[in-house]
């Protein structure tokens, strides 16, 4: 991918900045490819997210704050998101018999079952965005990531 040439700059940018650039334009065109995917379904990759993070709690409960910590995207709407996916079936809310103050937050059927189903063509975006690196490469690349 050349930088200079997709934003159209007509002078080279320092090292830094371009880096930047990339990483950001790389995210962008991830985030396309994702919820060009998930359009279908009718769900935003941070609703995605929400209901990833519900399915991996096997059953139990999660309240907002632990949804919060766990999405991939930090954000502070996440009561905004949960209010959408109870209106389309995916969760359910309540409040916690023992502490009142608590709300607990559960994936549906109806939930699991839209996961079940994104899961083979998420599986083959996320190919189709990585088809060009081999497994040592991925490795290497997720390295130097966690040097951020």
């Amino acid at each position: 991918m050349n930088v200079e040439k997709i934003i159209k700059s007509t002078i080279e940018i320092p090292l830094h900045k371009r880096t930047i650039i990339h990483l950001s334009l790389i995210m962008n065109k991830i985030d396309e490819e994702i919820s060009s995917a998930l359009k279908p379904f009718e769900i935003s990759i941070q609703q995605f997210n929400v209901l990833s993070i519900l399915r991996g709690q096997k059953g139990n409960p999660a309240n907002l704050s632990t949804i919060n910590k766990r999405m991939v995207s930090k954000m502070s709407n996440t009561t905004r998101l949960v209010d959408k996916l109870i209106l389309k079936g995916f969760v359910s809310r309540k409040v916690c018999e023992q502490n009142r103050r608590k709300v607990e937050i559960l994936i549906t059927e109806s939930g699991l079952s839209i996961l079940n189903n994104i899961d083979g063509i998420l599986f083959e975006t996320e190919n189709r965005i990585l088809v060009n690196f081999n497994e040592s490469e991925l490795n290497e690349l997720n390295t130097l990531l966690n040097k951020f």
